[in-house]
């Protein structure tokens, strides 16, 4: 599905349909919901939106606009963590002027729930997320999976451990992006799953052989070029590499069960009571929406029946570790470790 194709199939007007508003989701989980079935939001509608993804989720919210035009949404951009404080300083001084937050990142999306500023969702809602993605109080709208992208002159798969401890320990010369907060994320996960002591000890490895960069896509791009072996980033960086040069040098690999190979996802929260934010929720759990984040954007698609992006493993061949996304909402002892070591 094209870029142009998406926006304008989704912003077409049309009638609903027969089917009345309470059946809309009257189906079996495993088919995945189409735009066409959603009912029309009218109304106003306040959005805080984390930046992110190339301007590809303003993209999806012009289109749903295009499709509705009585809905006045309102936007306030900015960073997914700094909405959040925002949020949860709005919600503890009793102001409310948010319906909706959409993040990039699910550490911000626990700050809100944790503060008790998230709206329970219907259970039909979250239904229509896979297994493993469904949580009462917010909704994951897309997955990304930490990979090891690797240069395919320089490194042999058999090279790389399965372990991403063990890479403290390689030879291998590693590109990474400490300042990228998807990587901290990671790293708050690691001390989640490993400790403290052992997150520190695998920093201070992983610092003799690495070479700094600002985000990720660099971090992929020096792979690429070869002035790494391997890195650490997103599924995605690579996957749009390789869709703009098909004979790059690069290739994907994961760890098992471990933070080397987290699923994490970006997600929505409704702030306020009523039908419009639910049912805005419900045009991003779309088909249509669904699948051009993972055709343009390659991210992971989260309801039934949407395919992946081509070229990632399938998330039933992968082993990644068991966690609760929203307990990735503390950064603080993360960047205090990372400060310590001297990375940050």
């Amino acid at each position: 599905m094209q870029r142009r194709t998406f926006l304008q199939g989704l912003a077409a007007a049309g009638a609903l349909g027969s089917l009345p508003v309470g059946n809309l989701f009257a189906m079996t989980p495993s088919n995945s919901v189409s735009v066409e079935s959603l009912p029309k939001l009218e109304g106003d509608l306040t959005l805080y939106l984390g930046r992110g993804e190339g301007g590809l989720y303003e993209n999806v919210l012009k289109a749903i606009e295009k499709r509705n035009p009585k809905l006045n949404l309102k936007i306030r951009r900015g960073g997914s963590a700094a909405l959040a404080n925002t949020i949860v300083a709005e919600n503890n001084a009793g102001v409310k002027r948010a319906d909706l937050f959409w993040a990039v990142d699910t550490g911000s999306i626990g700050l809100v729930t944790d503060a008790g500023a998230a709206k329970p969702l219907p259970t039909e809602l979250t239904a229509q997320l896979k297994e493993g993605f469904q949580y009462p109080s917010w909704s994951p709208v897309t997955g990304r999976i930490r990979t090891l992208p690797y240069n395919t002159t320089r490194v042999k798969p058999e090279q790389i451990p399965d372990s991403v401890m063990a890479l403290a320990d390689s030879d291998l010369k590693i590109g990474w992006a400490p300042a990228y907060s998807s990587f901290q994320s990671f790293v708050t996960a690691m001390r989640l799953l490993e400790g403290d002591k052992a997150t520190k000890a695998w920093l201070k490895g992983v610092n003799k052989h690495a070479k700094k960069y600002a985000g990720e896509l660099g971090v992929v791009m020096g792979v690429e070029r070869g002035e790494v072996d391997i890195g650490f980033a997103n599924h995605y960086y690579t996957l749009r590499l390789k869709s703009g040069k098909p004979d790059a040098t690069v290739d994907l690999a994961y760890t098992k069960n471990d933070a080397g190979c987290l699923v994490n996802a970006s997600g929505i929260v409704a702030l306020s009571d009523g039908e419009l934010p639910v049912n805005f929720i419900r045009y991003l759990l779309s088909h249509e929406v669904q699948s051009y984040l993972a055709r343009e954007a390659y991210e992971i698609p989260l309801v039934q029946d949407v395919p992946p992006p081509e070229g990632l493993a399938s998330l039933t061949t992968l082993s990644p570790p068991e966690m609760d996304l929203r307990k990735l909402a503390d950064l603080r002892p993360t960047l205090n470790l990372m400060r310590d070591v001297g990375i940050l």
